[in-house]
């Protein structure tokens, strides 16, 4: 009995991070290949300044994550976490279906840039929901002694979405496409690849089990998913927003706006800077399951501690040396490096929000307050990292990411470990 129930959430798990997944690389496919389309559907002038206008959208992007926190986790608290799943990838496969087949700007002009605007609006309200209801759909269905080590698995599949965008990427490059042809319409062959994978994530989802946690609110009666519930959860909300400030910023610099870093500061090539991202990444996925089960072991606390001290202490001089360095294999290991640190928060840090709520409001309390932090902080960071090097100041930013880490700092160092205290061991899970 007990290895059928082990063989089950086995494979819900697989089921939600499939998705998750598929999700992730919808979202990414955009950045990585924004070296290629944003002329697409710009005019022509300066590269960074199309570069700055695909930033842009991509930051506005951001902003519909709240809302998309907010519905979805209304939604997963009051109807369930498969159902909310479920409709978020639908969303996500339409946005990509409108950049696939959108006229380029010297074909329809202005209504390009504007259907790519709504297409990357759409996406972000689906990825401000997945992220929320996915920690809490894995946290709820891990064992107790196990959580770290399964709910890591959604970083996994959120950088493997990231590297299956750049291996896409590399084989066009390399092998398939010129770089002339890429520019012209092959940008536009992972936003198909990504519509079909999301038929086989809704596939996946409309096959899941709903999380026992679940189903054990839903008798209780009591109310679920609203803003006035969640405010009853003051801290929780503020320690959400606390710690996850620093380790946004820092995780999409080193991974989403790392490419464009080494091509537009370190001048490298796209192909050697793709290579680099894609290489440090695979790594980084792996040691993801490795630190959340060493949370398992040692606690949350001490892993975000580290991630905070260490990210004070080297993210200016890692990032100045990243800066003048004339080597591919000087910058892996300085982008490593860095993804290293930023792995104590990245591994653990959805069951950590999840472990500080009841079933009730579980989705949409990882899923809202994360998601307004990360459209202010972490949707921004390639904006102004590229604002900043437009005038002249690009180590500004490198002092921003260590000032938002040390607030963040602050945060891990008052909170008090979920692994001990979370309120996902008051709910029985058979």
């Amino acid at each position: 009995m007990q290895e059928k129930i082990a063989v089950s959430r086995l494979k819900a798990i697989i089921g939600g991070t499939i998705g998750n997944l598929v999700e992730w690389y919808d979202w990414y496919a955009y950045s990585a290949f924004s070296l290629y389309f944003s002329g697409a559907f710009f005019p022509e002038g300066n590269p960074t300044a199309q570069l700055l206008n695909t930033a842009g959208i991509f930051a506005l992007g951001f902003l519909m994550r709240p809302i998309g926190g907010w519905l979805f986790g209304m939604l997963a608290d009051r109807k369930g976490r498969k159902i909310s799943m479920t409709y978020s990838v639908l969303l996500m496969s339409f946005g990509s279906l409108m950049i696939a087949f959108t006229p380029t700007y010297n074909s329809i002009g202005i209504a390009a840039s504007v259907i790519l605007l709504l297409a990357r609006l759409l996406q972000g309200l689906s990825v401000g929901g997945e992220y929320g209801v996915s920690a809490t759909y894995l946290s709820e269905m891990a064992t107790e002694q196990r959580r770290g080590f399964y709910s890591s698995f959604q970083y996994v599949t959120l950088i493997g979405g990231q590297l299956i965008a750049l291996g896409i990427q590399i084989i066009l490059q390399k092998f398939l496409l010129t770089d002339k042809q890429l520019h012209e319409w092959g940008w536009r062959i992972p936003f198909v690849i990504g519509a079909i994978l999301s038929v086989v994530a809704l596939y996946l989802r409309s096959n899941l089990h709903e999380t026992p946690s679940f189903e054990q609110q839903q008798k209780s009666g009591k109310k679920k998913g609203s803003i006035g519930e969640l405010m009853k959860h003051p801290k929780a909300v503020l320690t959400v927003v606390g710690l996850t400030l620093g380790g946004t910023l820092a995780f999409y610099t080193y991974t989403t706006y790392m490419q464009k870093f080494l091509v537009n500061t370190v001048h490298l090539s796209k192909e050697e800077s793709t290579m680099i991202s894609f290489i440090t990444l695979l790594l980084f996925a792996i040691l993801q399951p490795i630190f959340g089960g060493w949370s398992d072991k040692i606690g949350r606390k001490p892993l975000l501690i580290g991630f905070g001290v260490a990210g004070v202490l080297f993210t200016v001089p890692l990032l100045q040396a990243l800066s003048q360095t004339s080597s591919i294999y000087s910058a892996f290991f300085l982008v490593m490096a860095a993804l290293l640190i930023v792995s104590g928060y990245t591994s653990i840090n959805a069951v950590v929000k999840a472990e500080l709520f009841p079933a009730e409001v579980r989705a949409l309390g990882v899923g809202l307050p994360y998601a307004l932090t990360v459209a202010i902080f972490g949707g921004s960071a390639e904006y102004m990292a590229l604002w900043l090097k437009k005038i002249g100041h690009e180590e500004y930013f490198y002092w921003y990411i260590t000032a938002c880490i040390g607030v963040s700092l602050a945060v891990y160092l008052l909170m008090r470990d979920t692994k001990k205290t979370s309120l996902l061991n008051n709910e029985k899970i058979s």
